[in-house]
């Protein structure tokens, strides 16, 4: 692609950078045929390849997103489906980032959607905040489906109080800071967790599952002291300050305790996390005193079920014949290329696995979308939830905890965390929502 940056505005690092990017789309269109927003709505505006086209003209011309713009843009769920099927190369990722910074020091979004993103970005990075606010959520949750009625922001409030679990999961048994030791005497090595934040607050059983299985495989698991959100959540907003104070914060955490003991790997169970934690390096590249210690945690980071691949698990018990409809996360499959770790694994633990049809498709949940475009997200999510009951499985099984939420609230399949599969077969504890399925299993037998 063409473009007409003047020598003055690339001196804007940032700007330097989205133009190498833009000059690599040579407008082929084959990210069309994959992005989920196109596929619903048939708007070229809607597509990486229209997207990609606005941007550059609000760049090259310096001037202020206007409201066409923030439309568009904000419809991007950032799956990031394109960047698997560009053949150029286009880092649509760092593009878009770059367009919603953009977007937030220079549009004034209506004072209603102002609100609600200021109290996404208050409450749901901070785990005693969003517990505080599920307990509200609780008794308002009734009157969702009457929000989502009324429309415009009522039906966003709507879409996030349906969100909020019936009930509250409670506490984890592993509750951070703090070291869990390895149960063998012969320690294989030393691993960092991210606590997170939503997640622990609505499945504090993934990360329990997790320390159970590496501490079972000699792993002493660390979850360090001082540790924030990863943000990922402001990152998307535009928030670029707050994302990148949020990364220092982490990096300092993670390199002290290299420090200290050395690590092995950082492990994330929320493969959104882990998208935006192995981005560390590019977001921190300019800052002269992290450059090069987030180079050094971004090498570290890996989701759980990447690091799993090269542990030795032992013998799997034997379990029920149980189908796992295998879902990707968009941010495992296209941010992380992750694609077999994770059915290899459950493959491996004795399950008979299957891929969901249009697999490549985002389920509509992508951090706050399935809030600030809960329409498109609700269409997407009955197309995901209509594919996965194609493959009829006993289980759906999945590495983000926003994926979970959202397909969960499609079906009554029981949907999973991969390493809550991996830790039962491998000797842990049977989760909870398999006790139906199994009783199902042993009636037909």
């Amino acid at each position: 692609m063409q473009t007409n940056f003047t020598a003055e505005q690339l001196k804007d690092s940032h700007v330097a950078e989205s133009e190498k990017i833009l000059r690599k789309c040579v407008h082929c269109g084959f990210c069309t045929a994959t992005c989920p927003t196109f596929t619903l709505l048939g708007d070229e505006l809607d597509s990486p390849r229209g997207r990609i086209y606005l941007i550059k003209d609000m760049l090259e011309n310096d001037r202020p997103a206007d409201e066409k713009i923030v439309k568009h843009i904000d419809r991007c769920l950032s799956c990031l489906a394109c960047m698997t099927t560009c053949p150029s190369g286009v880092h649509y990722m760092h593009l878009v980032d770059h367009a919603r910074a953009h977007i937030e020091k220079t549009y004034r979004r209506p004072a209603s959607d102002r609100l609600l993103r200021s109290v996404l970005a208050f409450v749901l990075p901070y785990p005693k905040r969003f517990r505080l606010a599920l307990i509200g959520a609780f008794f308002a949750r009734p009157f969702a489906g009457a929000l989502k009625a009324l429309g415009g922001p009522l039906a966003k409030i709507g879409a996030m109080l349906e969100l909020a679990p019936a009930s509250s999961p409670g506490r984890g048994e592993h509750e951070g800071p703090g070291v869990f030791a390895a149960e063998t005497t012969a320690g294989k090595g030393r691993v960092a967790l991210l606590g997170g934040c939503a997640q622990p607050v609505l499945n504090p059983g993934i990360n329990d599952a997790t320390i159970r299985l590496l501490s079972r495989a000699g792993y002493e698991i660390v979850l360090p002291e001082g540790e924030v959100c990863c943000g990922a959540l402001v990152h998307h907003m535009g928030k670029e300050e707050a994302a990148l104070e949020n990364a220092r914060r982490n990096v300092d955490v993670w390199m002290r305790e290299v420090d200290a003991g050395g690590l092995d790997a950082i492990l994330i169970t929320a493969s959104g996390c882990g998208t935006t934690i192995k981005d560390y390096a590019h977001m921190l590249r300019e800052d002269p005193a992290y450059a090069l210690k987030a180079a050094r945690v971004s090498a570290l980071a890996k989701d759980v079920t990447e690091f799993l691949t090269g542990v030795d698990l032992g013998t799997p018990a034997a379990k029920p014949d149980l189908t796992i409809a295998y879902h990707s996360a968009c941010s495992m499959q296209h941010g992380q290329k992750i694609t077999r770790q994770p059915k290899d694994l459950l493959t491996g633990a004795g399950f008979r696995v299957k891929d969901v049809p249009e697999g490549h498709l985002c389920c509509g949940s992508a951090g706050t979308y399935n809030i600030l475009q809960p329409e498109i997200a609700r269409r997407l999510r009955d197309r995901k939830v209509a594919n996965i009951e194609k493959t009829r499985p006993d289980v759906i099984a999945t590495g983000n905890i926003g994926c979970m939420t959202q397909i969960g609230l499609g079906t009554d399949i029981p949907i999973l965390h991969t390493v809550e599969l991996l830790d039962w077969a491998y000797g842990g504890r049977q989760p909870e929502s398999l006790s139906s399925v199994l009783l199902s299993s042993e009636a037909a037998e």
